[in-house]
């Protein structure tokens, strides 16, 4: 039995993760109740076993007093008996005495049924001890596992089963993303969610849809942002669609949004890869609402963004051009949606048409006009002053920092180019159409003098 006893611990311990001593301890437990059974309640205090860790052997053992005259013979023992196991005892004295039963192979069977109960109830609370050691380190973070096996609920509805090493986790359908099959032995990254502990053994609830997983991603695949250069300021998503991600750099050297695309948008890739082809956008955050508001409706071009402060909560009323309003809104209203989640302001759009002839701004804290090319914003009150500063003063333009947003800056710069391309074009036109009236004029002053002569 004691060579079996040790197999089946270290194969306990290898295969489900169980200490090997929680094994041991269970069943000497089991035996130590089916030898309390067999002697009178009053008779068993003190009685404990011990395992050889060498032979796997178990051992029952009792304190016994040495008197001279044994009247109870589960709790004293003859002086005589006692000096054969030890010559220098005295009366009165406690030994601990081997009570093994000389039937233990019988023995063993009568306590086989009792010791696979405690064994099976307290291989239960060392697992659900295990599942929690782990599930407090790992809460709040992504792991990597594979699929092991999918569940079908009651309601016919599948819950997938993640192998993650240590413990399973269980993907419920609330936390799958929609529209996703998932298949058994496939690789999968989830966010640890939470414990629950309702049934005998406790679940771990891990998510492919929480904000988190797409921030962990981000992490893993972002070095700036690992360490900290690069700061993920708020994210919105809906899981399996779109996501909305605002970024800012502690760095003025590292463009946010460059970073977290990287080269040919190789770290984005891998993200959406990830989440199945999941649309991301990365938004540039600031900490001016106006700012942050017309990033987070990227693509959409807004033209003017008035911020009120109203007692139900923060609201934006912003204007678009016509031809922005779907894009501005989005598909079933997604667009907007994301970005008032993002930025934490309820959102109202509506187009320059709609707004004509309609009072706007009223009561609002702050108004703003935003250029509907290179996006500047520029309060109302203020706007001919600084476009006067502009002007007067070109060479402080030169001294300005260049913009760490490369592409903005070359679509700003071609924007610009194209401008001043069309500018020449219509002042060479002009200047031909001056020429033009310049000559005919000429031609004809000539022709009257001919008639005059």
């Amino acid at each position: 039995m004691g060579n079996q006893l040790l197999e089946a611990a270290e194969q306990l311990e290898n295969e489900r993760n169980i200490p090997k001593q929680v094994f041991i301890n269970a069943i000497c437990d089991a035996i130590l109740a089916a030898y309390k059974r067999k002697v009178p309640d009053h008779n068993v205090d003190g009685v404990h076993t011990q395992f050889d860790e060498v032979t796997g052997e178990i051992g029952i053992f009792a304190p016994k007093t040495i008197v001279e005259a044994v009247v109870n013979e589960h709790r004293e023992i003859a002086i005589d008996e006692a000096k054969e196991l030890l010559p220098d005892v005295e009366l009165g004295e406690i030994l601990e005495i081997d009570v093994t039963p000389d039937d233990f192979a019988e023995y063993g069977r009568i306590a086989a049924q009792a010791a696979k109960q405690i064994m099976t109830q307290r291989l239960r609370e060392a697992e659900k001890d295990l599942i929690k050691q782990e599930f407090v380190g790992r809460q709040g973070t992504m792991m990597t596992g594979q699929i092991k096996r999918i569940e079908i609920l009651n309601n016919g509805k599948p819950n997938v089963v993640v192998d993650l090493g240590r413990f399973e986790g269980h993907i419920p359908p609330r936390e799958q993303l929609p529209g996703e099959t998932y298949k058994v032995g496939s690789r999968i990254r989830v966010y640890v969610k939470e414990l629950r502990e309702s049934g005998r053994v406790p679940t771990v609830i891990v998510s492919h849809t929480n904000e988190e997983l797409v921030k962990e991603m981000f992490e893993l695949e972002v070095p700036e942002i690992d360490d900290g250069t690069v700061e993920i300021k708020a994210i919105a998503r809906e899981a399996g669609y779109r996501t909305k991600i605002a970024v800012h750099s502690n760095d003025p050297d590292i463009d946010p949004v460059g970073a977290c695309i990287g080269s040919r948008g190789a770290r984005i890739q891998n993200v959406v890869n990830e989440l199945r082809n999941e649309k991301i956008d990365v938004i540039r955050y600031s900490a001016d609402p106006i700012d942050f508001i017309s990033n987070a409706l990227s693509p959409a071009r807004i033209t003017t963004v008035a911020l009120y402060d109203d007692p139900a909560g923060k609201r934006a009323e912003v204007i678009v051009p016509d031809d922005q309003l779907s894009l501005a809104i989005g598909k079933n209203g997604q667009n907007v949606r994301l970005a008032a989640k993002l930025t934490e302001w309820k959102i109202d759009i509506r187009s320059e048409t709609q707004i004509k002839g309609q009072p706007f701004g009223v009561g609002a804290t702050t108004t703003v006009v935003l250029e509907p090319k290179e996006k500047d914003k520029q309060p109302v009150e203020k706007a001919s002053e600084k476009e006067e500063k502009s002007i007067a003063s070109p060479e402080k333009q030169d001294a300005v920092p260049e913009n760490n947003n490369s592409e903005k800056t070359t679509e700003a710069e071609s924007e610009i180019k194209a401008e001043v391309d069309e500018t020449k074009d219509e002042i060479k036109e002009e200047s031909k159409k001056k020429r033009g009236r310049k000559k005919k004029e000429e031609t004809l002053a000539a022709e009257g003098g001919s008639k005059d002569t």
